[in-house]
């Protein structure tokens, strides 16, 4: 269990998994519009669209009044690759991200301030939970979007999902990467 930035970095480093986190360049908060969002974070995001080929970036955010958030929360729980990295930057909230690779789970719970970015064709699921609540920055290689590749496999119906409310790591006593 790895419950600090360094920790958590270094560990999912080891899978190939990215993990970073950013500080706005100026206050934002959930409600705010994308193009004030990004440009709060746009020396992270340029670099990274500069040294990945990104060819797309938008804002994601999810309430827990969300009329669909059931059915989204359904798609995302099952376990699924995308043939591009999957890139996620939590600019408000939480959400978890489990990982499989190599017959082990990695559980990574993102809040904050945290980047997360998962290989093309890494084995995982998300889930954003019951009440949902994030603003999330997206980065795509394929203009697209998400496009995920679920695999059949009922894995992800056989581990814990996310409580929901998590507001910050001190409420967290799971950790978060195991």
């Amino acid at each position: 269990v790895a419950t600090n930035a360094t920790d958590i970095a270094r560990e999912l480093a080891d899978i190939d998994v990215a993990f970073e986190q950013w500080e706005a360049a100026q206050p934002v908060r959930p409600g705010d519009q994308p193009e004030a969002i990004m440009a709060a974070y746009k020396a992270d995001i340029d670099r990274l669209v500069e040294a990945n080929g990104f060819r797309s970036v938008d804002v994601v955010s999810i309430a827990p009044d969300h009329p669909d958030r059931a059915d989204m929360r359904r798609k995302f729980l099952e376990e699924h690759f995308q043939k591009e990295d999957e890139v996620r930057f939590f600019v408000a909230g939480a959400g978890q991200f489990t990982l499989h690779i190599d017959g082990k789970i990695y559980d990574i719970l993102c809040e904050q301030g945290d980047l997360i970015g998962v290989p093309d064709g890494t084995r995982h699921w998300f889930d954003m939970s019951e009440s949902p609540s994030f603003v999330a920055i997206r980065l795509f290689t394929n203009k697209d979007g998400w496009v995920a590749n679920f695999t059949g496999d009922d894995i992800a119906t056989r581990f814990p999902r996310m409580a929901p409310a998590i507001r910050n790591r001190q409420e967290n006593a799971r950790g978060r990467c195991y």
